[in-house]
């Protein structure tokens, strides 16, 4: 019966109670009807007429053969059926999990991985680490037994916190980084505790953009302050403003240049699907005037405070780095097939809800994975941060980001695997420029979020590891 939540109701009777029934769910059942031409030839829009379809209908049975010079009558029927589902609940054929097996068997999947990561990076830290340490405190002199195990990471220990190529462009990443990555976690914590349902059209991507335009005070917050560590005491009183404007502008910038192109084309095709030109004025405005003062406030607020300090100074000519007996980068590229074999399975799941039309709504499936994929990025940037180390490769911080980072590059290739075999629906040039537009800026995303993750987690290490050391 009728609720207070209904807003239309059908009434059947004559009846003045004003009683009613809410619809909570139909169904569509196409059929193949051979009409009677004679009994339909006078009947105008919204006529009623018998006919025998609904008495039962077989979708696989061709009902009226289609003849050259022979009108065709295109009818429905509709037939009421009392249901015991009550109003709030109409949304649950839709909101039904399905492959519950599918997603505990990639969560278990992941757990495994992340077990194994963290098992050896124990190892490194409890074993191959300490012992390191107890070796280097113990050489007294050169006749020590173990002066000619002097060699590794603990040559590089005035060269591990030199500055990186580009410092500004990989502060500025790691800040928008920083800042997707709360976007993502804030916008699934809320759709798992049911503030965000399908029910209300657009309340996931209308909670994404403005978690995203708050949390610029964390990408400039971030940036300075990853500046500041970098540079230390030569970083200039106002070096900081120039951080904070490319934090504001160079992800967003990138964005809002994919979403004019591809809205640009639709206008021109004249597709419905496109942007009104008052709302791309207004995400324009929340830019300018949320974004980028937001960003500037976290950048000033980071400028005030106290930067870290190096646990060893830097030497001020750079140790030669001596060559790998592999391409360390190639080792890079082969660590983002872990992070990838955490996320896959609901990647493909994402997917078919962007763009077959599928409801997705195990938003709490996602946030464990959400969780496992942070652990598996920092894993996988330590054992690579420390594999450098011990080749006496102190150039750690581009490749620390790019280890966990390069995810990324998967995620793209998946993309282009999806359009070939699973996306059979999408046609013409308009529909293939919006998929590859979008799937780019969403690689670019997630490599920014993992990057920043798997900088953050080399940092602290390479940190704790040469606070460790007591030099002479």
């Amino acid at each position: 019966m009728a609720t207070a939540d209904a807003v239309d109701l059908v009434s059947f009777g004559s009846g003045g109670g004003g009683g009613g029934y809410t619809v909570v769910g139909f169904e569509v059942v196409p059929c193949s009807v051979d009409h009677d031409e004679a009994a339909i030839k006078d009947k105008k829009m919204y006529d009623e007429f018998s006919s025998e379809a609904a008495g039962g209908c077989d979708p696989s049975v061709v009902g009226m053969r289609v003849q050259a010079n022979r009108p065709l009558a295109f009818s429905y029927e509709v037939a009421f059926l009392e249901s015991t589902i009550e109003w709030p609940s109409r949304w649950d054929a839709y909101l039904e999990m399905g492959g519950a097996q599918v997603h505990w068997f990639s969560i278990l999947n992941s757990i495994v991985v992340v077990a194994f990561l963290a098992a050896i990076v124990l190892v490194i830290l409890l074993r191959t680490v300490r012992r390191d340490l107890a070796q280097y405190e113990d050489l007294g002199s050169e006749a020590s037994p173990h002066a000619d195990e002097m060699a590794g990471w603990k040559l590089v220990s005035g060269d591990a916190f030199r500055e990186p190529g580009n410092p500004v462009l990989l502060c500025v990443m790691v800040g928008d980084g920083v800042r997707i990555l709360g976007m993502g976690v804030v916008t699934i914590l809320f759709a798992a505790l049911g503030f965000m349902s399908p029910a209300s059209r657009g309340a996931l991507v209308t909670g994404m953009l403005c978690f995203y335009l708050v949390l610029g005070v964390a990408a400039g917050y971030t940036s300075v302050c990853l500046w500041k560590t970098v540079h230390g005491d030569s970083a200039g009183p106002g070096s900081w403003k120039s951080v904070a404007w490319r934090a504001s502008f160079v992800f967003p910038g990138i964005g809002f240049a994919v979403f004019t192109a591809l809205n640009c084309v639709l206008w021109y095709n004249g597709s419905t699907g496109a942007v009104p030109f008052a709302l791309f004025v207004v995400v324009i405005l929340l830019w300018f005037f949320v974004s980028v003062p937001l960003t500037l406030l976290g950048g000033l607020v980071a400028s005030r405070a106290r930067g870290l300090e190096y646990p060893i100074k830097t030497n001020k000519i750079a140790r030669q780095v001596p060559e790998w007996q592999c391409s360390p980068w190639l080792l890079v590229a082969v660590a983002g097939t872990l992070p990838f074999g955490t996320l896959f399975i609901e990647l493909f799941f994402i997917m078919s809800s962007l763009w077959l039309g599928r409801v997705y709504y195990v938003f709490g499936f996602l946030l464990v994975v959400l969780g496992l994929l942070v652990a598996v990025c920092a894993e996988v940037s330590v054992v690579l941060t420390y594999m450098g180390l011990c080749v006496e490769d102190w150039r750690w911080w581009w490749r620390s980001f790019f280890a966990s980072g390069s995810v990324a590059a998967y995620i793209l290739g998946y993309a282009v695997y999806y359009l070939v075999f699973d996306l059979h629906s999408l046609s013409g040039p308009v529909s293939a420029a919006l998929y590859v537009g979008y799937s780019l800026l969403m690689a670019l995303a997630v490599m920014l979020a993992t990057g920043a993750v798997g900088l953050a987690a080399s940092f602290w290490f390479v940190y704790y590891l040469f606070s460790t050391v007591k030099l002479d």
